[in-house]
């Protein structure tokens, strides 16, 4: 049994920094020792009797079937198409084809496709190492810590420091450039995303040659050279050698973007949760997460954009998430817990003005905060 199928069973107690939550929230209590009972059990058998964790394999097959339909098009229009810079399309169209498969690997390292653990990550590594080119260790290790301590500093990764400071202890920077571009970071996250997915690949190269322990370390070396030596083989052999790059580069800028910008909504701007505090398991989960509402967002964000559904049940198949969204939101609203939902575009509005406010604490030690605050961006 695998980390990430434990995760539905965690019981997290107590408090937490009420000046980080939404006005009128109630589910935790102010004290170290105070435990409060958690509702969640009653809210996963209601899950369970619904048949809302049995596996859909079904439909997994037939999206991973239209997926490889759609490489095997791609590769077919690059072969056709031959020494042209309408190249550059079919690029773009394998980043967004490796940012599905990519989703599907998420969704087998969750256990939503097979209840064996072996079996998903057997899967899963192929998915993840073989065809995406990232290792799938790291990222699970990686993704684990997230889920079990989604937003709380020191202990979810994904707000780690880094060129985008998440919160305001990671903002200030020493020299003026750095400091001046992180102040105005909000606008420079989505243009940093188009960097992402070579950065992807070359920390998944450091961990898998690092001096960590690194599980099935052989088969993800194996599996990610293999996927890079035929991958760039077929390109730098049949385009020129500045056309190569390029398709390299278009392909790789819409996969980091798309991959990013699937996650950026669902934590940044939510609540962040202080490193001594404690809460209970389902509003850690809910009042971190933030649902994406809209035509055809399962599709395209790969069943994330039910994200409060997907922290609380990782182990949940996407097919099933819409109906667990109802009886989420029911539940929540009966125990007073706020339940954050909001169309893609009003998303990425709330993680732009949330990064550029953290980036103000970047500000020089004798800038006027109110002015700060003010100046025009």
């Amino acid at each position: 049994m695998t980390t990430l199928e434990k995760l539905p069973t965690l019981t997290v107690p107590t408090a937490i920094n009420h000046r980080e939550l939404p006005a009128g929230f109630r589910g935790t209590t102010s004290g170290e020792t105070a435990r409060p009972t958690s509702t969640y059990t009653a809210l996963l058998a209601q899950v369970r009797d619904a048949g809302l964790l049995k596996r859909r394999r079904g439909f997994y097959i037939t999206v991973f079937v239209i997926i490889t339909l759609l490489l095997a098009a791609a590769v077919t229009g690059f072969f056709l198409i031959g020494t042209s810079w309408f190249q550059l399309l079919i690029a773009a169209g394998i980043g967004l084809i490796f940012t599905q498969y990519g989703f599907l690997a998420h969704e087998t390292a969750h256990r939503q496709v097979f209840e064996s653990g072996k079996t998903s990550d057997r899967v899963g590594r192929i998915l993840a190492s073989g065809v995406v080119g990232m290792s799938y260790d790291w990222w699970t290790s990686k993704h684990t810590k997230h889920h079990g301590n989604p937003n709380t500093v020191g202990r979810d990764s994904d707000i780690a420091g880094g060129p985008i400071a998440f919160i305001e202890q990671d903002a200030p920077r020493q020299h003026r450039l750095s400091r001046w571009l992180t102040q105005r970071q909000g606008y420079a996250f989505f243009p940093i995303l188009l960097l992402e997915g070579l950065n992807l690949h070359v920390t998944s190269y450091k961990t898998m040659f690092g001096r960590k322990k690194v599980n099935k370390r052989a088969w993800e070396i194996g599996l990610v050279t293999t996927r890079f030596a035929l991958y760039l083989g077929v390109v730098f052999w049949f385009l020129p050698v500045g056309m190569a790059f390029a398709f390299l580069g278009v392909q790789l800028a819409v996969f980091g973007f798309y991959l990013g910008a699937a996650f950026a909504p669902n934590h940044i701007g939510m609540p962040i949760i202080p490193e001594s505090s404690r809460v209970d398991f389902l509003s850690k989960q809910v009042l971190t997460s933030r649902n994406i509402r809209g035509w055809g967002m399962t599709t395209a964000m790969g069943g994330l954009n039910y994200q409060v559904e997907h922290h609380l049940f990782p182990n949940m198949p996407r097919p099933n998430l819409r109906a667990a969204n109802r009886l989420v939101q029911a539940h929540c609203g009966q125990q007073k817990v706020p339940y954050t939902e909001t169309n893609l575009r009003d998303a990425f509005g709330i993680v732009i003005r949330y990064l550029n406010r953290v980036g103000l604490a970047a500000r020089q030690p004798f800038d006027c905060p109110m002015a700060a605050e003010y100046r025009p961006r």
